[in-house]
């Protein structure tokens, strides 16, 4: 941070101020003067100086980096970001979902885990976290359950009861919750956890064909994880563990990398598969649709400025490329709406003139004016015109994420399919994937969890979700709570 030439303080404009230290007055001892326009700039963008935090995922960090093609999946996309030895720049933003701006890296909470790839057809950008699956597969529910999840109104605190409430109201959170009282509750640091899409996205080829794909970053540094008690400490001790782990391997040439690897359904696969492809709260088994290599993202470079290049990062789905769509999945089409609107809300209606989400490639947009405008707009600025605007030309980008739907309009949940049930993912990761010592873990920490305020009747329920899931685990908890 040291600088042998210092550089003269100017004002926002460029201009040279006078003094770092004292404000005009009239003489030594006299009042301030209205027209010392440094002191008020200074003054009046303190004020300003903290846009709104996000509603979820206030608290988190990231970094710049390289996303290189390592294998051919262009049978699959004619996305240019993925088509051999192709080289993209991309930012990565990771986060908690619950905790505000100053809350501690290692309270138990999944991780967002957010790609914005700078490619030549402009940014693709893939939301997700770092569990394949969510707690909820209705939009309608997703705010509900970020406010169980956040403060109380009437004393402020976050609060256990209020989170099983919802939770043990709310079957099909069983599998996420299992995720999130396991060992990837909490991660050692941001390093050492994957990415996924958990949503199922759309892939087309050049020949038109479509598949169903989700994306799976998995760590080269391996999965690691913190006890409850060891990120308790960290929590208290060191609230910013996470983001100073991953901003000083970075500045030391310990760059970390994930490889990406996709799982891809044929198109028609989607309609008699064995349950809803497209429900977030359910993975794809591997021995159905084993992971296909793609190619590996590194990161090089931290930020230079946070509020800039991280606080004003703005990450949505419906950024999308050539070779790329969505899919049915009724939260991710949700999440192309809600994205957007929520930067519109938090950083102006131009936020995607904000450089670091600026894309690379070039804009031809009828967007006009508005607050924070800063790129110039030529005539015409309507279409369709005669006078060499831009035109939409369907022949060459034609509409990505097409898929046939019919039927009443309804409000209802997916159609049941041979295994859609909320409990079957969830029990066979207790009883098939964890060992023995993972599942103690995994019972201590929901007794833990449940002995911090959660009252009547929500803890009969809780024991009930847990059998659920697995008799023998739930009767663990309950003697436990009981117990404690």
């Amino acid at each position: 941070m040291t600088n042998s030439e210092p550089k003269p303080t100017t004002t926002d404009a460029g201009n040279p101020v006078a003094s770092d230290e004292h404000s005009l007055t009239v003489g030594p001892d006299g009042p301030i003067l209205l027209q010392d326009h440094y002191l008020i700039e200074q003054m009046a963008q303190f004020n300003r100086e903290r846009i709104p935090e996000r509603q979820p995922h206030a608290k988190g960090g990231g970094a710049f980096g390289v996303f290189e093609v390592t294998n051919d999946v262009s049978a699959y996309t004619k996305a240019a970001v993925f088509q051999p030895d192709t080289s993209t720049e991309l930012l990565i933003r990771f986060s908690t979902v619950a905790g505000e701006r100053g809350s501690p890296d290692t309270w138990r909470d999944p991780r967002g885990f957010s790609v914005k790839l700078y490619t030549t057809d402009g940014n693709l950008d893939i939301v997700g976290n770092n569990t394949p699956v969510f707690f909820i597969r209705d939009p309608l529910k997703f705010q509900h359950f970020i406010r169980s999840q956040k403060r109380r109104a009437n004393n402020n605190l976050r609060d256990h009861d209020m989170q099983w409430d919802f939770w043990t109201l709310s079957p099909e959170s069983a599998h996420q919750v299992t995720w999130l009282m396991g060992d990837r509750g909490i991660p050692k640091t941001w390093r050492h956890m994957n990415g996924y899409s958990s949503h199922t996205y759309m892939w087309v080829n050049a020949a038109g064909e479509r598949f169903w794909v989700k994306y799976h970053f998995k760590t080269d540094q391996g999965i690691d994880y913190l006890i409850q008690q060891d990120a308790d400490d960290l929590a208290g001790t060191d609230g910013d563990y996470h983001q100073r782990d991953l901003y000083q391997a970075i500045e030391t040439g310990n760059h970390p990398s994930w490889t990406l690897n996709m799982q891809i359904m044929p198109f028609e696969d989607a309609k008699t598969y064995r349950f809803n492809p497209f429900d977030l709260t359910k993975v794809w088994p591997h021995s159905d649709y084993p992971l296909v290599p793609v190619g590996r993202m590194t990161l090089n470079r931290n930020v230079s400025d946070y509020h800039t290049e991280m606080e004003q990062a703005a990450f949505q789905p419906n950024n999308m490329v050539p070779g790329t769509g969505l899919s049915p999945d009724k939260m991710l089409l949700a999440r192309g709406f809600s994205y957007a609107d929520a930067h519109r809300a938090r950083l102006g209606v131009n936020y995607q003139q904000i450089p670091v989400n600026a894309p690379k490639s070039p804009v031809h947009s009828y967007s006009k004016d508005g607050l924070m405008r800063v790129q110039n707009v030529t005539d015409p600025v309507y279409a369709p015109n005669s006078y060499g605007g831009p035109q939409a030309d369907a022949a060459r980008y034609p509409e990505a994420g097409v898929w046939a739907s019919d039927g009443e309009m309804v409000r209802s949940a997916y159609t049941l399919r041979q295994d859609d049930d909320d409990w079957g993912q969830a029990g066979t990761m207790v009883r098939e994937v964890l060992d023995d010592a993972a599942r103690e873990r995994l019972a201590n920490n929901v007794i833990g969890h449940l002995l911090d305020g959660v009252s009547e009747p929500v803890l009969a329920r809780a024991f009930e979700y847990w059998r659920n899931v697995d008799k023998q685990l739930g009767d663990k908890i309950e003697n436990g709570v009981r117990a404690g």
